[in-house]
């Protein structure tokens, strides 16, 4: 298995292996790690993360806990707001479709690991992801981001639902316990977008250029699906606690 196939961090030219370059510790680490995690809706590394980084969570308690908010970024920032095929769009970004199998098979390999089933043949949209952005928005504002997160990316990789789609993004909210007709109206208005763009903006502020990427105190911490013993060594560092 390629290393690309056992972590990765995602930009905007695609996926590459994560490094082990981390940006630095709190300088006031406390019990409890107020987590941000950057990511998009559309980055397959991103659901891996989100699996390992719940892992490495759980690791810590009680000793530690920690809070998680996501925050927005775009793999695709000029992507139509209808979205594209995804195999003309894959090819095309990748040089053929065969090559972007590849990557797919990559992806749900490392993916069986973790407990996650990606069905890349069901996907025939690549969408754009603001609408999802701004779901999550709403989403934290009722506590149920997590959830949220976790319902967009069961979608999109195991369903292969079209998440730009705003009927799909309200039945994914619903089951979050968000009401149907509120993320509706809010989809078919401007809310939220001023604020997802001003987090995306912050993302560039803070040189984030590839995701997932996870923030401690809202300093970058590390980057890429990295294992969770990893994970769980970095916040253990942050937060000054070694495991006994």
């Amino acid at each position: 298995m390629s290393e690309v196939s056992e972590s990765a961090v995602c930009g905007i030219d695609g996926c590459t292996p994560a490094t082990s370059d981390h940006f630095g510790l709190a300088s006031d680490a406390k019990a409890t790690l107020v987590i941000e995690v950057i990511s998009d809706a559309i980055c397959p590394w991103c659901w891996i993360a989100k699996r390992r980084l719940e892992r490495a969570i759980a690791a810590l308690a009680p000793d530690v806990a920690g809070s998680v908010t996501w925050r927005p970024f775009e793999l695709n920032p000029e992507m139509p707001k209808t979205g594209v095929d995804r195999r003309a769009y894959r090819s095309a970004k990748f040089g053929s479709w065969q090559r972007s199998q590849a990557l797919d098979a990559q992806v749900a390999a490392a993916g069986r690991s973790d407990g996650l089933v990606f069905n890349h043949d069901k996907m025939e949209r690549t969408p754009n992801t603001v609408d999802a952005h701004r779901l999550i928005w709403l989403a934290g504002q009722q506590g149920q981001q997590n959830v949220v997160v976790e319902g967009l990316f069961a979608a999109y990789f195991n369903e292969g639902g079209d998440i730009g789609d705003p009927a799909v993004l309200a039945e994914i909210g619903a089951s979050a316990g968000l009401d149907r007709a509120r993320i509706l109206a809010m989809l078919a208005s401007d809310e939220g977008q001023a604020e997802v763009r001003s987090e995306l903006q912050r993302a560039l502020n803070l040189r984030v250029s590839g995701v997932p990427t996870v923030l401690l105190d809202g300093v970058p911490l590390f980057s890429g699906a990295i294992r969770a013993d990893l994970m769980e060594a970095e916040l253990q560092k942050a937060a000054g606690y070694v495991r006994r």
